[in-house]
């Protein structure tokens, strides 16, 4: 144990020192960051990106506008047969050296299909999505951000009496640049489902979100 600590020291102390010292920050010439990473593009910058995995897969668009950034995205829930489009806005407001934390807030349109091979407790329906968010980043090297990603989506039915969705999930991740205009996001997170088809018919269970994403700045 003592052995594996020392290594950690070793390779970790540093990738931060480094980031700290040389005032790692990004920027509109920086390529670092297109899926999740940084918490809020730059002026002008452009990014395209996709991810795979459980429980669904998805594709965005994020633009940086000034002082905040935009982003459009449509994700396919792979376990309920279920699809989403959404729009969201992203507002940095903390920078301390290596450190940037963002909120976003955005909404949606979930149409949902009902199907129950992989989930028995799904519902069809047609939903809005609302959806309150927030990122934190850590810049350990000239390649790397350390994420910490807070997910709180609720989606309220607009076809079926008193439908509801509500996920509280949060988790981390790691964005990696590749080269060539390409970074490449691990990242998972745990946390509670609550849901109900009508009302008195209410659920809670565990609810998970794991992916693995490739994403590009065009700009």
């Amino acid at each position: 144990m003592t052995r594996l600590v020392l290594l950690l020291t070793f390779l970790v102390v540093p990738a931060v020192s480094s980031a700290q010292d040389s005032g790692l920050a990004f920027s509109s010439d920086d390529p670092l960051g297109s899926v999740v990473a940084p918490v809020m593009l730059p002026a002008g910058a452009t990014a395209l990106y996709g991810y795979t995995g459980a429980p669904e897969v998805g594709v965005g668009f994020r633009q940086g506008i000034g002082g905040f950034e935009m982003e459009a995205r449509g994700r396919f829930d792979w376990f309920k047969l279920g699809a989403s489009l959404e729009v969201l806005g992203r507002k940095e407001v903390l920078r301390r050296g290596a450190l940037q934390l963002a909120p976003s807030l955005g909404v949606g349109l979930v149409l949902n299909s009902g199907a129950t091979y992989m989930d028995d407790d799904n519902f069809s329906g047609v939903l809005v999505r609302i959806l309150p968010g927030l990122v934190a980043g850590y810049r350990v090297a000239d390649t790397v951000v350390l994420l910490g990603l807070v997910d709180l989506p609720i989606d309220l039915g607009l076809t079926g009496d008193k439908q509801r969705r509500f996920q509280a999930l949060g988790g981390a991740g790691v964005e990696v640049y590749l080269g060539s205009g390409l970074s490449l996001l691990a990242a998972g997170q745990l946390g509670v489902e609550t849901f109900q088809e009508r009302a008195g018919a209410g659920h809670t269970r565990l609810g998970f979100n794991a992916r693995v994403g490739l994403g590009t700045r065009l700009f």
